[in-house]
């Protein structure tokens, strides 16, 4: 397994304590440190034969255990984990809430729910919480080692089946709401190469320039605008202009909120401005 920069790399702490376990091991070349993993689960022998489980794994290692919410509070703060397996029955506690507070008091710790519960009905509430995946415990036991690995690669674990399942949803939902969507002027309605024009349009591209840019000929273009401007009902080229141009505005600030999220500023294209018909 690969080491985790934000985990293994030079200058990196936890709470203000810098984790030279992780660069000792890298100076003197041994094997990547462990992922230190917290298991909690109300049932002791189920907890047990978790910890087991992962500490049967080449690259991963519990470094702690609760029972409660209260009791895994003072340990996760005393064992330090990268990543904590939770179950989502936890007695009376409320375990999205501490999720939550979790992942309020360090962002950068990964959190895995597995549960009997239907991955369904709170699959969706686990990863709002914070989590970054859901495995059922009908699961194979495999499934729990990979879906550590996969969160702390930074993506996200759901089974299969819940994934084709969101998948079908909106797909049926596009189609209940198809009137609504054509009467709301719903860009869904553009194929692919008139949603590619709309966001050259967007981006201040003349007609010619597009043209030219696909090697298309101008009618062509002109064609695929009007296309666009009917499917779209709006009345002028140039209200399909203005409407590419908010579209892609937004687009862009969306963009650059995410980008300013991870510390970057995004390069945005530059355009030239035309007023060609």
């Amino acid at each position: 397994m690969e080491t985790n920069p934000e985990i293994g790399g030079t200058g990196s702490e936890v709470d203000g304590r810098s984790l030279s376990l992780f660069r000792y091991s890298e100076s003197v070349g041994e094997e990547p440190a462990k992922i230190r993993i917290f298991v909690l689960d109300e049932q002791p022998l189920l907890r047990q034969g978790i910890s087991a489980y992962l500490n049967s794994q080449p690259d991963m290692m519990v470094c702690g255990e609760a029972g409660s919410v209260s009791d895994a509070r003072g340990k996760i703060a005393e064992c330090q984990p990268q990543f904590v397996v939770t179950a989502l029955r936890l007695g009376a506690g409320d375990s999205l809430k501490l999720i939550k507070e979790l992942k309020t008091q360090n962002p950068g710790l990964c959190v895995l729910v597995y549960s009997a519960f239907a991955e369904n009905l709170f699959a969706e509430r686990a990863m709002r919480a914070g989590a970054g995946g859901y495995v059922m415990k009908q699961a194979p036991s495999e499934k729990l080692a990979i879906a550590v690995r996969e969160i702390m690669k930074g993506g996200i674990y759901v089974s299969r089946e819940l994934a084709l399942g969101a998948f079908r949803k909106t797909l049926q939902r596009h189609r209940k709401d198809n009137h609504t969507l054509r009467s709301g002027n719903c860009l869904e309605e553009l194929s692919n190469r008139e949603m590619h024009i709309f966001q050259l349009l967007g981006s201040g591209l003349g007609t010619r320039q597009i043209a030219a840019s696909l090697n298309l000929s101008v009618k062509t273009i002109e064609s695929h605008r009007e296309n666009i401007k009917h499917k779209l009902r709006l009345r002028s080229s140039e209200e399909v202009r203005e409407r590419a141009a908010k579209w892609v505005e937004q687009s862009l600030s969306g963009e650059a909120h995410i980008f300013r999220r991870a510390g970057h500023r995004p390069k945005l294209p530059v355009v030239p401005v035309t007023t060609e018909t």
